[in-house]
Protein backbone atom coordinates (compact mmCIF):
# COMPACT_ATOMS: atom_id res chain seq x y z
CA UNK A 1 0.00 0.00 0.00
CA UNK A 2 1.26 3.52 -0.87
CA UNK A 3 2.05 5.99 1.88
CA UNK A 4 -0.50 8.63 0.92
CA UNK A 5 -3.18 6.00 0.33
CA UNK A 6 -2.56 4.51 3.79
CA UNK A 7 -2.74 7.95 5.40
CA UNK A 8 -6.06 8.72 3.68
CA UNK A 9 -7.40 5.39 4.94
CA UNK A 10 -6.29 5.59 8.56
CA UNK A 11 -5.87 9.33 9.12
CA UNK A 12 -2.86 8.83 11.39
CA UNK A 13 0.89 8.87 10.78
CA UNK A 14 1.77 5.81 12.84
CA UNK A 15 -1.08 3.70 11.53
CA UNK A 16 -0.25 4.65 7.93
CA UNK A 17 3.44 3.89 8.62
CA UNK A 18 2.50 0.43 9.94
CA UNK A 19 0.47 -0.29 6.80
CA UNK A 20 3.10 1.12 4.37
CA UNK A 21 6.07 -0.40 6.20
CA UNK A 22 8.01 2.86 6.79
CA UNK A 23 8.66 5.38 9.52
CA UNK A 24 5.91 7.73 10.63
CA UNK A 25 8.21 10.73 9.96
CA UNK A 26 8.39 9.71 6.31
CA UNK A 27 4.58 9.70 6.16
CA UNK A 28 4.46 13.16 7.71
CA UNK A 29 7.05 14.48 5.18
CA UNK A 30 5.09 13.37 2.11
CA UNK A 31 1.80 14.54 3.54
CA UNK A 32 3.30 18.02 4.12
CA UNK A 33 4.57 18.17 0.55
CA UNK A 34 1.12 17.28 -0.81
CA UNK A 35 -0.56 19.87 1.37
CA UNK A 36 1.91 22.52 0.09
CA UNK A 37 1.04 21.71 -3.54
CA UNK A 38 4.45 20.27 -4.35
CA UNK A 39 5.20 17.05 -6.14
CA UNK A 40 6.50 14.30 -3.90
CA UNK A 41 8.94 13.25 -6.64
CA UNK A 42 10.68 16.65 -6.77
CA UNK A 43 13.27 17.41 -4.18
CA UNK A 44 14.32 20.96 -3.37
CA UNK A 45 17.87 21.86 -4.43
CA UNK A 46 20.32 22.16 -1.60
CA UNK A 47 22.89 24.86 -1.43
CA UNK A 48 26.35 23.93 -2.76
CA UNK A 49 29.82 25.34 -2.20
CA UNK A 50 30.12 26.30 -5.88
CA UNK A 51 26.99 28.48 -5.92
CA UNK A 52 28.92 31.77 -5.42
CA UNK A 53 31.06 30.93 -8.47
CA UNK A 54 28.31 29.82 -10.87
CA UNK A 55 28.14 33.22 -12.59
CA UNK A 56 31.84 32.96 -13.42
CA UNK A 57 31.44 29.41 -14.73
CA UNK A 58 28.59 30.55 -16.99
CA UNK A 59 30.80 33.36 -18.31
CA UNK A 60 33.61 30.94 -19.17
CA UNK A 61 31.26 28.56 -20.92
CA UNK A 62 29.75 31.36 -22.98
CA UNK A 63 33.11 32.83 -23.97
CA UNK A 64 34.43 29.41 -25.05
CA UNK A 65 31.22 28.51 -26.91
CA UNK A 66 30.74 25.54 -24.61
CA UNK A 67 34.25 24.10 -25.17
CA UNK A 68 35.97 24.76 -21.83
CA UNK A 69 36.99 21.67 -19.90
CA UNK A 70 35.93 21.05 -16.30
CA UNK A 71 39.52 20.55 -15.06
CA UNK A 72 40.54 23.93 -16.48
CA UNK A 73 37.55 25.57 -14.85
CA UNK A 74 38.39 23.88 -11.55
CA UNK A 75 41.97 25.25 -11.59
CA UNK A 76 40.61 28.73 -12.19
CA UNK A 77 38.10 28.35 -9.34
CA UNK A 78 40.76 27.13 -6.91
CA UNK A 79 42.83 30.22 -7.72
CA UNK A 80 39.75 32.33 -6.88
CA UNK A 81 39.32 30.69 -3.45
CA UNK A 82 37.03 27.73 -4.17
CA UNK A 83 37.67 24.89 -1.70
CA UNK A 84 35.29 22.28 -3.10
CA UNK A 85 36.15 19.02 -4.88
CA UNK A 86 36.75 18.53 -8.58
CA UNK A 87 33.66 16.33 -8.73
CA UNK A 88 31.50 19.26 -7.71
CA UNK A 89 33.08 21.39 -10.44
CA UNK A 90 32.49 18.72 -13.12
CA UNK A 91 28.80 18.47 -12.21
CA UNK A 92 28.37 22.25 -12.22
CA UNK A 93 30.18 22.71 -15.57
CA UNK A 94 28.14 19.88 -17.16
CA UNK A 95 24.88 21.48 -16.01
CA UNK A 96 25.92 24.92 -17.32
CA UNK A 97 27.02 23.46 -20.70
CA UNK A 98 23.71 21.63 -21.09
CA UNK A 99 21.82 24.85 -20.43
CA UNK A 100 24.05 26.81 -22.86
CA UNK A 101 23.62 24.27 -25.70
CA UNK A 102 19.85 24.28 -25.31
CA UNK A 103 19.82 27.97 -26.23
CA UNK A 104 22.44 27.74 -28.99
CA UNK A 105 21.28 24.78 -31.03
CA UNK A 106 21.50 24.96 -34.81
CA UNK A 107 18.05 25.17 -36.34
CA UNK A 108 17.45 23.27 -39.58
CA UNK A 109 14.61 24.23 -41.86
CA UNK A 110 13.26 21.96 -44.57
CA UNK A 111 14.66 22.87 -47.96
CA UNK A 112 11.90 23.22 -50.52
CA UNK A 113 13.64 23.03 -53.92
CA UNK A 114 12.48 25.22 -56.78
CA UNK A 115 12.41 23.93 -60.37
CA UNK A 116 15.37 25.02 -62.49
CA UNK A 117 17.23 26.67 -59.61
CA UNK A 118 19.85 24.30 -58.18
CA UNK A 119 22.32 21.78 -59.57
CA UNK A 120 24.68 20.04 -57.14
CA UNK A 121 27.83 18.07 -58.00
CA UNK A 122 30.67 16.41 -56.15
CA UNK A 123 33.53 13.96 -56.68
CA UNK A 124 33.82 10.38 -55.48
CA UNK A 125 36.56 7.78 -55.63
CA UNK A 126 35.86 5.31 -58.42
CA UNK A 127 37.11 1.79 -59.12
CA UNK A 128 40.56 0.84 -60.28
CA UNK A 129 40.86 0.20 -64.03
CA UNK A 130 44.02 -1.48 -65.33
CA UNK A 131 45.88 -0.56 -62.15
CA UNK A 132 44.90 3.11 -62.34
CA UNK A 133 42.53 4.88 -59.97
CA UNK A 134 39.47 6.56 -61.47
CA UNK A 135 37.09 9.22 -60.18
CA UNK A 136 33.32 9.60 -60.40
CA UNK A 137 31.75 12.97 -61.18
CA UNK A 138 28.27 12.88 -59.60
CA UNK A 139 25.65 15.57 -60.24
CA UNK A 140 21.92 15.86 -59.62
CA UNK A 141 19.11 18.36 -60.02
CA UNK A 142 17.64 19.27 -56.65
CA UNK A 143 13.99 19.47 -57.75
CA UNK A 144 13.64 16.55 -60.15
CA UNK A 145 16.33 14.35 -58.49
CA UNK A 146 17.77 13.60 -61.94
CA UNK A 147 21.29 12.19 -61.57
CA UNK A 148 24.33 12.08 -63.87
CA UNK A 149 27.48 10.05 -63.11
CA UNK A 150 30.59 10.35 -65.31
CA UNK A 151 33.93 8.53 -64.86
CA UNK A 152 37.20 10.43 -65.28
CA UNK A 153 40.90 9.87 -64.79
CA UNK A 154 41.54 13.08 -62.82
CA UNK A 155 39.79 16.04 -61.24
CA UNK A 156 41.72 18.87 -62.86
CA UNK A 157 40.03 22.05 -64.03
CA UNK A 158 39.64 20.93 -67.70
CA UNK A 159 38.13 17.64 -66.50
CA UNK A 160 35.77 19.50 -64.17
CA UNK A 161 34.53 21.86 -66.87
CA UNK A 162 34.30 19.00 -69.36
CA UNK A 163 32.17 16.94 -66.97
CA UNK A 164 30.03 19.97 -66.18
CA UNK A 165 29.44 20.65 -69.87
CA UNK A 166 28.52 17.01 -70.52
CA UNK A 167 26.14 17.04 -67.54
CA UNK A 168 24.35 20.12 -68.80
CA UNK A 169 24.07 18.59 -72.27
CA UNK A 170 22.57 15.41 -70.81
CA UNK A 171 20.08 17.41 -68.76
CA UNK A 172 19.23 19.68 -71.67
CA UNK A 173 19.71 23.06 -70.02
CA UNK A 174 21.49 25.06 -67.34
CA UNK A 175 20.02 25.93 -63.91
CA UNK A 176 20.54 29.20 -62.11
CA UNK A 177 22.99 27.93 -59.48
CA UNK A 178 25.51 25.10 -59.22
CA UNK A 179 26.53 24.08 -55.68
CA UNK A 180 29.77 22.20 -54.98
CA UNK A 181 32.59 21.81 -52.49
CA UNK A 182 35.50 24.20 -51.84
CA UNK A 183 38.17 22.68 -54.07
CA UNK A 184 41.10 24.62 -55.47
CA UNK A 185 39.67 24.23 -58.96
CA UNK A 186 36.59 26.18 -57.81
CA UNK A 187 37.65 28.31 -54.82
CA UNK A 188 41.19 29.63 -54.81
CA UNK A 189 41.15 30.85 -51.19
CA UNK A 190 39.01 32.43 -48.47
CA UNK A 191 39.57 36.02 -47.41
CA UNK A 192 37.67 37.00 -44.25
CA UNK A 193 35.49 33.91 -44.79
CA UNK A 194 34.59 35.14 -48.27
CA UNK A 195 35.36 32.56 -51.01
CA UNK A 196 37.48 33.77 -53.92
CA UNK A 197 36.42 31.93 -57.07
CA UNK A 198 38.78 30.62 -59.70
CA UNK A 199 38.65 33.06 -62.64
CA UNK A 200 38.25 30.23 -65.18
CA UNK A 201 35.31 28.83 -63.24
CA UNK A 202 33.70 32.26 -63.14
CA UNK A 203 34.18 32.58 -66.91
CA UNK A 204 32.68 29.13 -67.45
CA UNK A 205 29.67 30.00 -65.32
CA UNK A 206 29.18 33.19 -67.29
CA UNK A 207 29.45 31.18 -70.52
CA UNK A 208 26.60 28.88 -69.49
CA UNK A 209 24.57 31.58 -67.71
CA UNK A 210 25.02 29.87 -64.34
CA UNK A 211 26.40 30.98 -60.96
CA UNK A 212 28.84 28.68 -59.14
CA UNK A 213 28.26 28.52 -55.38
CA UNK A 214 30.18 26.61 -52.71
CA UNK A 215 29.21 25.26 -49.32
CA UNK A 216 30.57 26.47 -45.98
CA UNK A 217 34.01 24.93 -45.25
CA UNK A 218 33.93 21.91 -42.93
CA UNK A 219 30.13 21.96 -42.89
CA UNK A 220 28.56 19.05 -44.79
CA UNK A 221 25.04 20.17 -43.82
CA UNK A 222 25.29 22.99 -46.40
CA UNK A 223 26.25 20.63 -49.21
CA UNK A 224 22.79 19.33 -50.03
CA UNK A 225 22.09 15.94 -51.55
CA UNK A 226 25.26 15.51 -53.60
CA UNK A 227 26.80 13.47 -50.77
CA UNK A 228 23.98 10.94 -51.05
CA UNK A 229 24.44 10.79 -54.82
CA UNK A 230 28.13 9.97 -54.43
CA UNK A 231 27.41 7.37 -51.76
CA UNK A 232 24.81 5.57 -53.88
CA UNK A 233 26.99 5.70 -57.01
CA UNK A 234 29.99 4.24 -55.18
CA UNK A 235 27.84 1.49 -53.67
CA UNK A 236 26.57 0.41 -57.09
CA UNK A 237 29.64 1.01 -59.28
CA UNK A 238 32.75 0.32 -57.18
CA UNK A 239 33.43 -3.44 -56.87
CA UNK A 240 33.36 -4.54 -53.22
CA UNK A 241 32.70 -7.72 -51.28
CA UNK A 242 29.17 -6.49 -50.56
CA UNK A 243 27.95 -5.96 -54.14
CA UNK A 244 30.03 -8.81 -55.69
CA UNK A 245 30.86 -6.78 -58.80
CA UNK A 246 33.66 -7.86 -61.11
CA UNK A 247 36.60 -5.55 -61.77
CA UNK A 248 36.48 -3.41 -64.90
CA UNK A 249 38.96 -4.45 -67.56
CA UNK A 250 38.74 -1.23 -69.61
CA UNK A 251 37.60 2.31 -69.14
CA UNK A 252 34.83 1.76 -71.69
CA UNK A 253 33.25 -0.86 -69.42
CA UNK A 254 33.17 1.64 -66.57
CA UNK A 255 31.54 4.23 -68.84
CA UNK A 256 28.88 1.73 -69.86
CA UNK A 257 28.26 0.82 -66.21
CA UNK A 258 27.78 4.51 -65.35
CA UNK A 259 25.28 4.91 -68.18
CA UNK A 260 23.35 1.84 -67.03
CA UNK A 261 23.34 3.14 -63.46
CA UNK A 262 21.96 6.55 -64.51
CA UNK A 263 19.23 4.94 -66.60
CA UNK A 264 18.25 2.73 -63.68
CA UNK A 265 18.05 5.39 -60.96
CA UNK A 266 16.36 7.94 -63.23
CA UNK A 267 13.69 5.49 -64.37
CA UNK A 268 12.46 4.36 -60.95
CA UNK A 269 10.36 6.42 -58.48
CA UNK A 270 12.33 8.46 -55.98
CA UNK A 271 11.61 7.75 -52.33
CA UNK A 272 11.26 11.42 -51.33
CA UNK A 273 9.05 12.59 -54.20
CA UNK A 274 7.38 9.32 -55.13
CA UNK A 275 7.78 10.18 -58.84
CA UNK A 276 10.18 9.17 -61.60
CA UNK A 277 13.09 11.67 -61.99
CA UNK A 278 13.01 11.38 -65.79
CA UNK A 279 9.36 12.48 -65.82
CA UNK A 280 10.06 15.38 -63.46
CA UNK A 281 12.93 16.49 -65.70
CA UNK A 282 10.49 16.99 -68.56
CA UNK A 283 8.51 19.36 -66.35
CA UNK A 284 11.66 21.15 -65.20
CA UNK A 285 13.15 21.72 -68.66
CA UNK A 286 11.10 24.90 -69.38
CA UNK A 287 12.69 26.48 -66.27
CA UNK A 288 16.26 25.74 -67.41
CA UNK A 289 18.37 28.14 -69.46
CA UNK A 290 19.25 27.39 -73.07
CA UNK A 291 22.78 26.08 -73.49
CA UNK A 292 25.24 27.71 -75.90
CA UNK A 293 26.07 25.63 -78.96
CA UNK A 294 29.81 25.83 -78.24
CA UNK A 295 31.25 24.48 -74.97
CA UNK A 296 33.63 26.66 -73.01
CA UNK A 297 37.11 26.47 -74.55
CA UNK A 298 38.80 25.18 -71.40
CA UNK A 299 36.52 22.13 -71.43
CA UNK A 300 38.47 20.85 -74.43
CA UNK A 301 41.59 20.38 -72.26
CA UNK A 302 45.07 21.85 -72.32
CA UNK A 303 46.58 23.85 -75.16
CA UNK A 304 49.42 22.62 -77.33
CA UNK A 305 51.23 24.14 -80.29
CA UNK A 306 51.54 21.95 -83.40
CA UNK A 307 55.16 21.73 -84.46
CA UNK A 308 56.65 21.97 -87.92
CA UNK A 309 56.54 18.16 -88.14
CA UNK A 310 52.74 18.21 -87.52
CA UNK A 311 53.04 16.59 -84.08
CA UNK A 312 52.16 17.59 -80.54
CA UNK A 313 53.71 16.45 -77.27
CA UNK A 314 51.43 15.07 -74.53
CA UNK A 315 52.91 13.48 -71.40
CA UNK A 316 56.28 13.06 -73.10
CA UNK A 317 54.82 11.31 -76.16
CA UNK A 318 54.46 12.82 -79.62
CA UNK A 319 51.19 12.39 -81.51
CA UNK A 320 50.55 13.16 -85.17
CA UNK A 321 47.85 15.58 -86.31
CA UNK A 322 46.82 16.64 -89.82
CA UNK A 323 49.51 18.73 -91.48
CA UNK A 324 47.21 21.68 -92.22
CA UNK A 325 47.22 22.48 -88.45
CA UNK A 326 50.95 23.20 -88.34
CA UNK A 327 51.85 26.18 -86.12
CA UNK A 328 48.30 26.36 -84.72
CA UNK A 329 47.08 26.10 -81.15
CA UNK A 330 45.05 22.99 -80.35
CA UNK A 331 43.33 21.64 -77.24
CA UNK A 332 44.12 18.11 -76.06
CA UNK A 333 42.58 15.94 -73.40
CA UNK A 334 42.18 12.27 -72.55
CA UNK A 335 38.72 10.85 -73.20
CA UNK A 336 38.86 7.43 -71.66
CA UNK A 337 41.75 5.66 -73.32
CA UNK A 338 41.93 7.95 -76.36
CA UNK A 339 43.51 11.34 -76.88
CA UNK A 340 41.09 13.91 -78.30
CA UNK A 341 42.57 16.88 -80.17
CA UNK A 342 40.38 19.93 -80.79
CA UNK A 343 41.11 22.81 -83.15
CA UNK A 344 39.05 25.95 -82.59
CA UNK A 345 39.17 28.62 -85.25
CA UNK A 346 39.15 32.38 -84.63
CA UNK A 347 35.89 33.67 -83.32
CA UNK A 348 35.16 30.53 -81.31
CA UNK A 349 34.04 28.38 -84.24
CA UNK A 350 35.46 24.88 -84.16
CA UNK A 351 37.08 23.47 -87.29
CA UNK A 352 37.68 19.95 -86.02
CA UNK A 353 36.26 20.00 -82.49
CA UNK A 354 36.43 17.18 -79.99
CA UNK A 355 33.94 16.39 -77.28
CA UNK A 356 34.95 17.01 -73.68
CA UNK A 357 35.40 14.24 -71.16
CA UNK A 358 32.64 11.68 -71.06
CA UNK A 359 31.93 12.03 -74.76
CA UNK A 360 31.07 8.35 -75.02
CA UNK A 361 27.93 9.07 -73.05
CA UNK A 362 27.34 12.55 -74.42
CA UNK A 363 23.71 13.13 -75.38
CA UNK A 364 23.87 16.42 -77.20
CA UNK A 365 20.99 18.12 -78.88
CA UNK A 366 20.84 18.82 -82.58
CA UNK A 367 21.96 22.41 -82.02
CA UNK A 368 25.16 21.43 -80.22
CA UNK A 369 28.47 20.53 -81.81
CA UNK A 370 28.76 17.28 -83.74
CA UNK A 371 32.54 16.95 -83.57
CA UNK A 372 34.94 15.49 -86.09
CA UNK A 373 37.42 14.08 -83.61
CA UNK A 374 41.12 13.55 -84.14
CA UNK A 375 41.71 10.51 -81.97
CA UNK A 376 44.82 8.60 -81.00
CA UNK A 377 44.95 5.63 -78.62
CA UNK A 378 46.66 6.08 -75.29
CA UNK A 379 50.20 4.83 -75.50
CA UNK A 380 50.90 1.85 -73.26
CA UNK A 381 54.03 1.71 -71.18
CA UNK A 382 56.58 -0.77 -72.48
CA UNK A 383 59.89 -1.07 -74.28
CA UNK A 384 60.54 1.40 -77.04
CA UNK A 385 60.17 -0.01 -80.59
CA UNK A 386 63.68 1.15 -81.43
CA UNK A 387 65.20 -0.43 -78.34
CA UNK A 388 65.51 2.82 -76.39
CA UNK A 389 64.30 3.62 -72.92
CA UNK A 390 60.82 2.43 -71.98
CA UNK A 391 58.16 5.04 -72.43
CA UNK A 392 54.75 5.63 -73.88
CA UNK A 393 54.76 4.18 -77.34
CA UNK A 394 51.72 3.78 -79.52
CA UNK A 395 50.22 3.85 -82.97
CA UNK A 396 50.43 7.60 -83.33
CA UNK A 397 52.95 8.41 -80.60
CA UNK A 398 56.69 8.00 -80.45
CA UNK A 399 59.28 8.81 -77.86
CA UNK A 400 62.04 11.31 -78.25
CA UNK A 401 64.38 10.16 -80.98
CA UNK A 402 67.79 11.51 -81.65
CA UNK A 403 70.15 10.95 -84.50
CA UNK A 404 73.58 12.34 -85.19
CA UNK A 405 73.63 14.82 -88.03
CA UNK A 406 76.94 15.31 -89.79
CA UNK A 407 77.24 18.91 -90.90
CA UNK A 408 79.97 21.30 -91.90
CA UNK A 409 80.79 24.38 -89.89
CA UNK A 410 82.82 27.45 -90.56
CA UNK A 411 85.71 27.17 -93.06
CA UNK A 412 84.35 23.85 -94.27
CA UNK A 413 85.38 21.95 -91.13
CA UNK A 414 83.12 19.15 -89.97
CA UNK A 415 81.00 19.89 -86.86
CA UNK A 416 79.94 17.07 -84.56
CA UNK A 417 77.09 17.36 -82.11
CA UNK A 418 74.15 18.44 -84.27
CA UNK A 419 71.04 16.56 -83.15
CA UNK A 420 67.63 16.01 -84.65
CA UNK A 421 65.38 16.16 -81.59
CA UNK A 422 62.01 14.45 -81.98
CA UNK A 423 60.66 16.19 -78.90
CA UNK A 424 61.54 19.76 -79.72
CA UNK A 425 60.85 19.35 -83.43
CA UNK A 426 64.02 21.03 -84.71
CA UNK A 427 67.72 20.62 -85.41
CA UNK A 428 69.98 21.40 -82.50
CA UNK A 429 73.75 21.84 -82.66
CA UNK A 430 76.18 22.10 -79.79
CA UNK A 431 78.89 23.49 -82.09
CA UNK A 432 81.64 21.40 -80.62
CA UNK A 433 84.85 21.06 -82.60
CA UNK A 434 86.82 17.87 -82.29
CA UNK A 435 87.02 14.43 -83.74
CA UNK A 436 84.77 13.52 -86.61
CA UNK A 437 81.55 11.70 -85.90
CA UNK A 438 79.18 10.30 -88.41
CA UNK A 439 75.61 9.13 -88.06
CA UNK A 440 72.23 8.88 -89.67
CA UNK A 441 69.75 11.63 -88.89
CA UNK A 442 66.07 10.98 -88.17
CA UNK A 443 63.93 12.20 -91.07
CA UNK A 444 66.92 13.49 -92.98
CA UNK A 445 69.91 15.45 -91.91
CA UNK A 446 68.32 18.88 -92.20
CA UNK A 447 70.37 22.03 -92.25
CA UNK A 448 72.91 22.32 -89.44
CA UNK A 449 73.36 25.36 -87.22
CA UNK A 450 76.65 27.18 -86.84
CA UNK A 451 77.94 29.50 -84.16
CA UNK A 452 78.67 33.08 -85.26
CA UNK A 453 81.64 35.00 -83.99
CA UNK A 454 81.00 38.49 -82.57
CA UNK A 455 81.29 41.22 -85.16
CA UNK A 456 81.33 38.83 -88.13
CA UNK A 457 78.58 37.72 -90.43
CA UNK A 458 78.79 34.85 -92.81
CA UNK A 459 77.28 34.76 -96.22
CA UNK A 460 75.83 31.32 -97.10
CA UNK A 461 77.82 31.03 -100.29
CA UNK A 462 80.98 32.20 -98.52
CA UNK A 463 80.41 29.72 -95.72
CA UNK A 464 80.15 26.82 -98.11
CA UNK A 465 83.36 27.97 -99.81
CA UNK A 466 85.12 28.57 -96.50
CA UNK A 467 85.63 32.31 -97.12
CA UNK A 468 84.87 35.28 -94.93
CA UNK A 469 81.91 37.49 -95.86
CA UNK A 470 82.23 40.99 -97.22
CA UNK A 471 83.52 43.32 -94.43
CA UNK A 472 80.91 45.88 -95.44
CA UNK A 473 78.20 43.46 -94.33
CA UNK A 474 79.49 43.06 -90.79
CA UNK A 475 76.93 43.23 -87.99
CA UNK A 476 77.80 42.85 -84.29
CA UNK A 477 76.40 39.55 -82.95
CA UNK A 478 76.44 38.12 -79.44
CA UNK A 479 78.94 35.42 -78.69
CA UNK A 480 76.22 32.91 -77.84
CA UNK A 481 74.30 33.41 -81.07
CA UNK A 482 73.45 30.76 -83.62
CA UNK A 483 72.63 31.20 -87.26
CA UNK A 484 70.79 28.87 -89.56
CA UNK A 485 72.54 28.76 -92.91
CA UNK A 486 70.50 30.40 -95.60
CA UNK A 487 68.39 32.45 -93.12
CA UNK A 488 68.97 35.52 -91.01
CA UNK A 489 68.52 34.28 -87.40
CA UNK A 490 71.16 35.79 -85.18
CA UNK A 491 71.09 35.55 -81.42
CA UNK A 492 68.66 32.58 -81.44
CA UNK A 493 69.79 29.68 -79.28
CA UNK A 494 69.74 26.24 -80.82
CA UNK A 495 66.62 24.18 -80.17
Amino acid sequence: MEILEAFDLTGGYRAAAALAGCDHKTVAHYVALRDAGLSPDERPRREMAIDPFLDKVEEWVDRSNGLIRADVAHDKLVAMGFDGSERTTRRAVAAVKKSWRSGHRRVFRPWVAEPGLWLQFDWGQGPTVAGRQTLLFCAWLAWSRFRVVLPTWDRTLPSLLGCLDTTLRVIGGAPTYALTDNEKTVTVEHVARVPIRHPDVVAAGRHYGMTIRTCVPADPQTKGGSEATVRIAKADLVPTEANLLDAYATFAELQQACRDFCEQVNARPHRATGRVPAELLVEELPRLHVLPAQPVALAFGLTRRVGWDSTISVEGVRYSVPHHHIDERVWVRWCGEELVVTVIADGGRSRSPATPVGSAGDRRSATSITPVIIRAPRAARGPHPTGGQPGRGGVSGHRRRRGRVAGRGRCGRRVAGAFQDGRSGGVRQTARRGRRRSGVGYRGAGRPLRRCRPGRDLDPSAARAGRRADPRQRHPQPATGYRRLGRVRCGEPGR
